[in-house]
């Protein structure tokens, strides 16, 4: 029951995300309001890490099976890469470079301010 009501959040908030990016013209990807979301209400108590912890942890764990489908697609429709492989490899290299390199700056900036408020 516990991994229904966990996943029933996050799922909830996904929707919630995407009826949002719907209303204001998708200008923002659904996706990223509804990580806004869940972290806005992380970081003001109204949820609790502990409330979304199993199921975020099973979702993170199987997280590649969730790339399945986009990798389909783009077998799928191979024929339009066809004469832009060079070009799709070099987004996808940098693209992955910003996205660590993103990643590992936030990491460091968080584990900061948390250092602060340690010593605070």
């Amino acid at each position: 029951m516990k991994h229904i009501v966990q996943l029933t959040i996050i799922f909830g908030l996904t929707l919630i995300g995407l009826l949002i990016s719907n209303l204001i013209g998708q200008a923002i990807p659904g996706s990223i309001i509804s990580m806004l979301l869940l972290a806005l209400l992380l970081i003001s108590g109204t949820i609790k890490s502990k409330h979304i912890l199993d199921s975020g942890n099973f979702l993170l764990r199987h997280m590649t099976l969730f790339f399945i489908p986009s990798c389909v697609a783009i077998i799928d429709q191979f024929h339009l890469l066809e004469g832009h492989v060079a070009a799709f490899i070099v987004i996808c290299v940098v693209s992955t470079l910003l996205t660590f390199t993103t990643t590992a700056l936030t990491v460091k900036l968080i584990l900061a301010l948390q250092r602060g408020r340690k010593t605070e």
